[in-house]
């Protein structure tokens, strides 16, 4: 029998992705539609990915991992709002939630937490045939912050035309996402980085021991991410952005695969 906590683990984890699939199929009927399950499932979602990862590591490692992910992640979003920097000027939308301090809405630094968890959830299976290479740990910051990356490509549009989370303000730059200037990515990226050179020694498994089994379960959550802004995209006639999010996912699905299965 599984132990308690093993259990409501799991039944969080199953919400979560519940959850998901109800809003992705709410898009197909009332898009853009902004309500308390949109906060429900950003509260689930970063629960439970912080929760799978107790699986493996002791809560306190977690917890300050996540902290840490939070505070910087929310702190880069706080600052561009303030100063355009790193990302570049944006408004937050009232859709964001409540402003604490005057400076980032609460949905900022937990969409953070859950692009960053899963990303590296995903980026353990790409490189599992390579656990043991010398230089892994600095393969698995680099992965983590590109699939961090797509993440935040697929999500640009969903939640600046889709949900109206934030508005990203013109720059000099003719070129953009959807609105969104490529400043905004080499700035995700940069801070991706810095966030996983922060949090990775607390993250890093120290007993020594058989290998676990490769765990799904934050691929499920960053899939099911991917999907639900997808739809949102396709609902609010953004196929360009449904077709970066198809082949996004395709992609990262083979070599999550190929890796899990070797």
């Amino acid at each position: 029998m599984q132990p308690t906590g093993a259990k409501i683990l799991n039944w969080l984890i199953w919400a979560a992705l519940a959850l998901i699939v109800v809003a992705a199929v709410r898009e197909l009927f009332r898009p853009g539609q902004a309500d308390t399950l949109d906060a429900l499932i950003i509260l689930l979602a970063t629960i439970a990915s912080v929760a799978t990862v107790t699986r493996q590591l002791p809560l306190q490692n977690v917890l300050f991992a996540a902290a840490i992910t939070a505070l910087i992640g929310g702190a880069a979003h706080g600052l561009s709002a303030q100063t355009g920097i790193p990302f570049g000027p944006l408004t937050f939308g009232e859709t964001a939630g409540p402003i604490y301090f005057n400076y980032v809405p609460w949905t900022v630094p937990l969409l953070w937490i859950i692009a960053i968890f899963n990303s590296r959830g995903v980026a353990r299976l790409i490189l599992r045939p390579w656990r043991r290479v010398k230089n892994y740990g600095y393969l698995l910051i680099a992965i983590t912050a590109l699939l961090a990356l797509a993440f935040d490509l697929a999500l640009e549009p969903f939640a600046a035309h889709v949900k109206h989370l934030w508005l990203w303000q013109p720059t000099k730059l003719s070129i953009t996402w959807h609105g969104t200037s490529p400043m905004v990515f080499l700035g995700w990226m940069a801070v991706s980085l810095l966030i996983m050179v922060f949090i990775t020694p607390s993250l890093i498994r120290k007993q020594p021991g058989v290998q676990p089994p490769p765990d799904y379960t934050p691929a499920a959550l960053w899939f099911g991410a991917i999907i639900l802004f997808a739809c949102s995209a396709g609902c609010a006639g953004l196929w360009s952005a449904v077709v970066v999010d198809g082949v996004l996912a395709s992609v990262v699905a083979v070599f999550s695969w190929r890796g899990a299965r070797w």
